[in-house]
C-alpha cells in the first residue's frame, strides 16, 4: 500500500490573496479541503453549503486559523438561492473573482431500478447547480474583466462504473459545460476548467462502496482499479483546485484534469 502524502499546510505564498472565492459544496469532503486551501493562500472565501451547520463550521475554522470566511446555506439546486450566495458574496467583498462549482451528491443504483426523484436530484445538483453557477458569477466576471471557475466533475464523466449511470451521465455534463463556458468566454478573460478526481476517500463514495461490497473491500482492493494504490485525499483535490483558481493556470482554460492516482490510465 503506498503511503499517505503529507497534509500540513506549507507556508502561505499568497497565491491567490485578497481573491474573492466561492465555494459550494464547502461543509465536507473536497469543498471543505478547497475552502481551506484558498483560505491558507489569502483568499476571502464564502463556504456555501446545503447544510448551515458545516458551512459555518467550515468558515469559523478558517477564521480560527488566521483567515477570512464566511458561511451561507445555499441549494445550488435553486437558481434563486445560487444567485443570492454571489451576491452575497459581492456584498461581502465587492467582487468574486473564483466560483469552485463542488457540490455534488452520488446516489447509486441500477438504471432501470432508479426513481424519479433520484434522477431529478442528481441531475438538479450535480448538472443544473454547476450551470446557475456559473450564469451567476459570469456577468460579475465579465465587469471586471476576468476570473477562474472550476468546476468538480469525476473521473465519472469520463469513464463508467457500475451503479454509477445517471451519476456518470451528471459528471459528463460537468465536463462538457466547462468547456462550453471556456469557449464562450476565453475572450474576456473568464477561465473555466474541470477537475476529475478518482476515488477520493469522503463520504459521497460510501453509498457506492456498500453495493461493492463494503468500504473496507474497496479499499482492500483498490489497486484493481486505481493504481497508485490507496484512496485519494481531499486536500490533494484541493492543491489542484489552488491550481487553477490561481494566476498561475492563466493560460489554461477548457482543460479537463484528471487527480485519478492512474486510474483513467489504464
Amino acid at each position: 500500500m503506498v503511503t499517505s502524502p503529507r497534509t500540513t499546510a506549507p507556508a502561505s505564498t499568497g497565491r491567490v490573496a485578497d481573491k474573492v472565492c466561492i465555494v459550494t459544496g464547502a461543509g465536507s469532503g473536497i469543498g471543505r479541503a478547497i475552502a481551506h486551501r484558498l483560505a491558507e493562500e489569502g483568499g476571502l472565501v464564502l463556504c456555501a453549503d446545503v447544510s448551515a451547520g458545516t458551512a459555518e463550521t467550515t468558515a469559523r475554522e478558517i477564521r480560527e486559523a488566521g483567515g477570512t470566511a464566511e458561511g451561507r446555506v445555499v441549494d445550488v439546486s435553486s437558481s434563486a438561492e445560487t444567485d443570492a450566495m454571489v451576491a452575497a458574496a459581492v456584498e461581502l467583498w465587492g467582487r468574486v473573482d473564483v466560483l469552485v462549482n463542488n457540490a455534488g451528491v452520488n446516489l447509486p443504483g441500477l438504471l432501470h431500478e432508479v426513481p424519479d426523484d433520484i434522477i431529478d436530484r442528481t441531475l438538479d445538483v450535480n448538472v443544473k447547480g454547476q450551470l446557475y453557477g456559473c450564469r451567476a458569477v459570469i456577468p460579475h466576471m465579465l465587469v471586471q474583466g476576468g476570473g477562474s471557475i472550476v468546476n468538480i466533475s469525476s473521473v465519472n464523466g469520463l469513464v463508467s462504473e457500475p451503479f454509477l449511470t445517471v451519476y456518470s451521465a451528471s459528471k459528463g455534463a460537468s465536463v462538457m459545460l466547462t468547456k462550453g463556458v471556456a469557449l464562450d468566454y476565453v475572450k474576456q478573460g473568464i477561465r473555466c476548467n474541470v477537475i476529475c478526481p478518482g476515488w477520493v476517500d469522503t463520504p459521497i463514495n460510501h453509498a457506492h462502496a456498500e453495493l461493492l461490497g463494503g468500504l473496507d473491500h474497496v479499499y482492500d482492493t483498490i489497486d484493481s482499479f486505481q493504481p497508485i494504490g490507496r484512496p485519494g485525499h481531499p486536500r490533494e483535490i484541493a492543491n489542484v483546485a489552488l491550481f487553477l483558481a490561481s494566476d498561475e493556470a492563466s493560460f489554461m482554460t477548457g482543460s479537463v484534469v484528471t487527480v485519478d492516482g492512474g486510474m483513467t490510465s489504464q
